[in-house]
């Protein structure tokens, strides 16, 4: 039943000392996947604070968007958060727990 469903991997943006909420962070990513012509979702999280987060198709390279954050931002860092997430929510990653849930 889910075979056809695209799977993605998070990834979460910090930084020690940058700005990345309110610099357009989230439309950069996107334009440098488009030059690349790689799928991207982003999204800033409400459940942390001065994060970003990225998803990119499971198995993925996700080397296109951390090399130009690492380009921009020079304290910046990218840690993967979950694995082959089904339609992902970005902003809170416990909203991607289907057994939370009922229908």
């Amino acid at each position: 039943m889910n075979a056809h469903l695209l799977t993605w991997d998070i990834y979460e943006i910090t930084t020690e000392s940058s700005t990345i909420h309110g610099v357009k962070l989230r439309g950069r990513i996107r334009k440098i996947c488009l030059e690349h012509n790689q799928n991207v979702l982003a999204e800033n999280a409400t459940d942390a604070e001065m994060m970003v987060r990225f998803a990119v198709p499971a198995e993925e390279d996700p080397s296109i968007v951390t090399n130009y954050l690492h380009k921009i931002l020079p304290e910046v860092t990218v840690t993967k958060a979950k694995d082959g997430v089904m339609n992902p929510v970005l902003s809170k990653l416990n909203v991607n727990l289907v057994e939370r849930y009922t229908i």
